[in-house]
């Protein structure tokens, strides 16, 4: 039962909030790591990327600033717009990994399930921060 003035997460569906909770811890724990694990992370960067710290630490810093922002009610969209973008911009790291598996220590197998996994990640941003909002006519 939802009572006047409760707090508009606990009037999201239950299912909603969940997807919306996995994605926040996604890209909390993500962009932590690429300042906990920068070294580890520019690891991944493919050879052609200029700079791989500068993108390893922009791109932790996105990936902050968008969990953040799923947070907020105001920004959410914005930021899940954000994170779907930010998703397809690295994109590149997971498709040189599997291109290029020899140089990393990961089962062959997961580096294959792993695209397939990240479009799935993608409709769960899309569908759970309300994208869709930002396109409509008003």
């Amino acid at each position: 039962m939802v009572r006047h003035g409760q707090h508009e997460l606990a009037r999201m569906p239950r299912v909603k909030l969940v997807g919306l909770g996995f994605v926040f811890l996604w890209f909390l724990m993500g962009g932590v790591a690429h300042f906990a694990a920068a070294e580890l992370e520019m690891g991944i960067v493919p050879p052609y990327i200029p700079w791989p710290r500068l993108a390893v630490l922009v791109s932790g810093v996105f990936e902050l600033l968008g969990a953040i922002g799923l947070l907020v009610r105001r920004f959410r969209a914005a930021a899940g717009f954000g994170l779907f973008l930010l998703t397809l911009a690295v994109t590149p790291a997971n498709v040189y990994m599997l291109e290029h598996s020899e140089l990393f220590s990961v089962p062959y197998w997961l580096l294959v399930l792993r695209l397939p996994l990240q479009a799935a990640l993608v409709a769960l941003i899309l569908w759970s921060s309300d994208v869709a909002t930002l396109f409509r006519r008003r």
